[in-house]
């Protein structure tokens, strides 16, 4: 079966929050001030509606301004308070992102190594995402092989040097599975989980999977740290 992925404009994801989209609109707008509404929803990954109204949060707050050109064409620019405020929140996206390397590689190491003490030494990631990135350098620390990762919209990609494949069918033999999945890591979960069984499948903490009581006993698929 295929497995979810992040294949259209959505309202953003727990990592993907307020801050991170007004970084990224401010951003987009600092970096050309001809650019679109559509392009800056494209590029951020959420809905025209959503990016409009962050927009207009930016105006309301006199981040941006909006001058209006011919044939019905809008300059967007960063005032001062604008540039301030990306300065702010480009140092927090940065310190968040290093705390989230260093939990990602801790959790996904200690995942390897419960699949090599499980015996499990062939792995299939499912989720292209930076998560994913992480655990490819993880597996060089354990005895472990990874044969694929499944990501239906990267289909035909290499990611890391892995095939990426839209469903375990298509792999080759493997032991286990780690949902690496950063968008919708509770739906990819039920996904293969459906497919080959609970025991086999393993995410990290930091995905905060709400999982059903009997799962809950796997120290790697808690909830919660």
């Amino acid at each position: 079966m295929p497995y979810p992925s992040r294949d259209a404009p959505q309202e953003p994801s727990r990592f993907q929050n307020q801050d991170e989209i007004l970084l990224g609109l401010l951003s987009a707008v600092d970096r050309d001030s001809k650019i679109s509404q559509r392009t800056i929803s494209r590029e951020l990954g959420v809905a025209l509606g959503l990016a409009n109204a962050y927009l207009k949060r930016c105006v309301s707050k006199g981040w941006i301004k909006i001058h209006e050109v011919p044939r019905r064409r809008f300059i967007y620019y960063l005032t001062p308070q604008g540039f301030a405020e990306k300065t702010r929140l480009a140092g927090q996206y940065f310190s968040a992102s290093f705390t989230f390397f260093r939990r990602a590689r801790q959790q996904m190491s200690d995942l390897m190594a419960e699949c090599a003490a499980n015996g499990w030494h062939r792995i299939v990631f499912v989720g292209v995402s930076e998560l994913a990135e992480v655990g490819t350098l993880c597996a060089y620390d354990h005895p472990i092989k990874l044969v694929a990762i499944i990501d239906p919209v990267h289909i035909g990609e290499k990611f890391c040097g892995l095939s990426v494949k839209t469903t375990l069918s298509q792999c080759e033999p493997y032991d286990a599975v780690i949902v690496t999945s950063l968008s919708t890591p509770e739906k990819v979960f039920e996904a293969v989980k459906a497919e080959i069984g609970s025991d086999r499948v393993l995410a990290p903490r930091l995905l905060r999977l709400a999982l059903p009581q009997s799962d809950k006993s796997r120290p790697s698929i808690e909830a919660a740290e």
